[in-house]
């Protein structure tokens, strides 16, 4: 839950309701005596509230907000433009590389599953040192790869420069979801996050209408290679442009009584400053001097956020995505993404071998310019999902007396469902009868770009709205769901389409996308039900300087008997207190419950 009150403050707001809030609840009015810093002069109560600090991100003016968005979204596009873009020249890497139709998609389908499981490591980075080191490591990463295809003679080569590739496009998946849960409000998130999906999956449209261009235009120039030198190029101007546009946005989201701790650690030094800190944090209430006036500060340009735990805390933000597996919310949004875009994966794999063959006999040009109107569906899906979801939360919430739960988004499922129904349905039966190419794309590639843009965003939103703090590893565990089932339909699409035909591939793909969007009726029944049972699952505070009544807050939902802990007490710091072994809360309480102020330096193992 983004906090905008103590736990006094919750408990006076939850007796003035008369109803429960867990996370993912948020209160959007002011409640009674308890005012919140508001989007302008209007009534939209800011969600997470943002800190009195010019260095926010959440205070950042337009002009940094939009460079940081424009700078992500630049990463975005450049690295979903090359995993699928071979389509249009499969032909040609099935001769140039001396493999097979299987062998050819495999490039594809090796690439899509390390693009997943890559997120293990990329998430728990940008969680220790920062956003924007991900994003120039993982785009030089990516610059590599692309340089090595260019040169690649054998398929082992190429496949190497594909396994490259799907390592360093990871942050594709899970960077810009971060980042715009770092720099934008609740009330935002739905078109913010649509325009993500819109951006990721309009790259993976658009490179095969590019690469194809190339193949037949570029011949005598080098064929489909001059699609990877393209690659390069992009890599490049993005790993400029975020040099210079994108500052670190990572920021320890400061809740009342907490000393606000600064981005850079050489800012944590002196107390009487942190008590100063204090004080002004308390007393926000619901004006921000900073807000939309912000900029960042010369320490989020650095290149390097220095950790001295930096193994440990690998070590837990890996852990993190796989306990997140348990909690059904992020389950459910895991599998309605998965099949979501398999609805564009299952087109992308088969437009090579369906359009070339008669009696259709498109070229390689021809087969990338099919991906027009999927793109085109896409643009349909940004101006009307996010927006939407947008408004249909907001009605909700004012008919709730202004209280928001993230299941209020849900019903917006409901169109595109129908519209993902339509997509498999006429791409299958008219693959299978030969209709004619214009009813095939128009229609069926139309809607999966619809299908594609829209049930992603929705319900990836509604996940990361459930619980924001974790918004990273919320999309490694969706990512590597939707990415192992890519590979694996990468592996079995030729075989059995070659032997069923492509009906049964594409209604089974139907079935289960139509069956996992189904189960939103259950959560919006029942999605604070599950809320509830994850919401004691323990998540121990950031290290650093909090007041006594706040740091045992924090530690509430933890076992029930506490790990071996230090503990500093407040003064010249010098007086640390001896380690004590399970303490329940009361003997916790009763030791350490008169301290002013406690420095946490978390769970020793």
């Amino acid at each position: 839950m983004e906090m905008n009150y103590t736990k006094g403050e919750l408990e006076d707001i939850q007796r003035e309701l008369h109803m429960e809030i867990i996370p993912g609840t948020e209160i959007m009015t002011d409640v009674g005596t308890h005012h919140f810093v508001k989007l302008g002069k209007g009534s939209v109560v800011l969600v997470p509230q943002p800190s009195p600090d010019k260095h926010d991100p959440l205070n950042w003016s337009l002009l940094w907000k939009t460079s940081t968005i424009s700078a992500v979204a630049l990463l975005t596009f450049s690295q979903g433009f090359a995993p699928l873009a071979n389509s249009p020249f499969l032909e040609h890497l099935i001769v140039e590389l001396d493999t097979d139709l299987e062998g050819a998609i495999r490039f594809t389908s090796m690439a899509i599953l390390l693009l997943g499981f890559s997120n293990f490591i990329w998430v728990p980075m940008s969680n220790v040192i920062g956003r924007r080191p991900v994003y120039v490591i993982s785009q030089v990463l990516c610059l590599v790869s692309y340089v090595l295809r260019v040169k690649a003679h054998s398929y082992k080569q190429f496949m190497a420069a594909c396994v490259l590739n799907g390592i360093g496009s990871g942050p594709v998946e899970t960077l810009m979801p971060t980042v715009i849960a770092d720099i934008y409000f609740l009330h935002d998130r739905g078109k913010w996050n649509t325009l993500y999906w819109v951006l990721y999956m309009g790259s993976l449209m658009v490179a095969p209408i590019v690469s194809g261009a190339m193949t037949d235009q570029l011949a005598e120039h080098g064929s489909w290679r001059t699609f990877w030198w393209l690659n390069t190029a992009m890599a490049a101007f993005s790993i400029v442009v975020g040099l210079f546009a994108f500052p670190e946005t990572q920021w320890h989201r400061v809740h009342p009584g907490e000393v606000a701790e600064s981005s850079s650690a050489e800012n944590v030094k002196d107390t009487t400053e942190n008590k100063e800190s204090v004080t002004t944090e308390a007393s926000v209430g619901h004006s921000d001097p900073w807000f939309g006036k912000g900029s960042p500060s010369k320490g989020q340009f650095s290149f390097y956020k220095h950790n001295p735990n930096f193994f440990k805390a690998l070590l837990a933000d890996f852990i993190l995505p796989w306990r997140l597996f348990t909690f059904p919310i992020v389950e459910f949004s895991a599998f309605v993404v998965s099949w979501s875009c398999s609805n564009f994966l299952i087109l992308n794999l088969t437009q090579g071998f369906v359009f070339p063959a008669p009696p259709y006999n498109f070229t390689s040009q021809q087969i990338g310019f099919t991906n027009f109107a999927i793109l085109a569906g896409a643009g349909i899906g940004l101006f009307t999902a996010g927006p939407l979801s947008d408004w249909v939360a907001k009605r909700s919430t004012d008919k709730n007396g202004g209280v928001r739960e993230p299941e209020m988004r849900l019903p917006t499922m409901i169109p595109y469902v129908f519209i993902m129904i339509i997509s498999h349905v006429v791409t299958a039966v008219g693959y299978m009868r030969g209709w004619p190419w214009e009813v095939i794309v128009v229609i069926g590639y139309t809607c999966a770009g619809i299908n594609a843009a829209s049930l992603p965003g929705i319900v990836s939103t509604y996940a990361v709205d459930s619980y924001k703090p974790v918004a990273g590893s919320i999309f490694v565990a969706i990512t590597v769901n939707k990415n192992l089932w890519g590979y694996g339909m990468g592996e079995f699409i030729v075989p059995w389409t070659t032997a069923d035909g492509y009906y049964p591939a594409f209604m089974v793909n139907m079935a289960l996308s139509t069956v996992f969007c189904l189960f939103g009726i259950v959560f919006f029944y029942y999605g604070k039900t599950f809320r509830r049972w994850t919401r004691n699952t323990c998540n121990q505070p950031r290290k650093g300087i909090y007041e006594d009544s706040v740091f045992v807050e924090a530690l509430e939902n933890c076992a029930p008997r506490f790990a071996l802990a230090i503990w500093k007490q407040e003064g010249e710091f010098d007086n640390k207190l001896p380690p004590r072994h399970g303490l329940t809360r009361a003997e916790f309480r009763k030791e350490f419950g008169q301290l002013h102020r406690v420095v946490w330096e978390g769970f020793p193992t």
